[in-house]
């Protein structure tokens, strides 16, 4: 991961509604959730949602998969697990630290 790429995830976190969507997805698992169970979920207007969506689309945060009649969204856990990488890399500069290391998700 490079530091552009990097400031584009955290640019998309740093919203309050976009941290709660990508938290109910990464509770969700690879399996994702649809629109409407997110909407409900988080009691938010189904016009808010879609666009608190594409920008965490554009960062790379989530990916968007049509089921059907339906669009699934799962977090893409690869990406964050790089990125909790990347901003612990260089931790305690390279010596032994106490730092908690970066846990990687299974299904990832």
């Amino acid at each position: 991961m490079d530091e552009t790429t990097a400031v584009a995830a955290l640019g998309a976190l740093a919203q309050g509604m976009r941290l709660r969507i990508f938290r109910a997805l990464v509770g969700a698992g690879p399996g994702g959730l649809t629109p409407g169970v997110l909407s409900a979920m988080l009691d938010v207007s189904a016009s808010t949602l879609s666009f608190h969506l594409k920008e965490l689309a554009h960062a790379g945060l989530v990916s968007q998969q049509r089921d059907g009649r339906h669009l699934i969204y799962r977090p893409q856990l690869a990406h964050m697990n790089d990125l909790m990488a990347y901003l612990v890399a260089h931790c305690c500069g390279g010596a032994p630290c106490d730092a908690i290391s970066v846990a990687r998700c299974a299904d990832c």
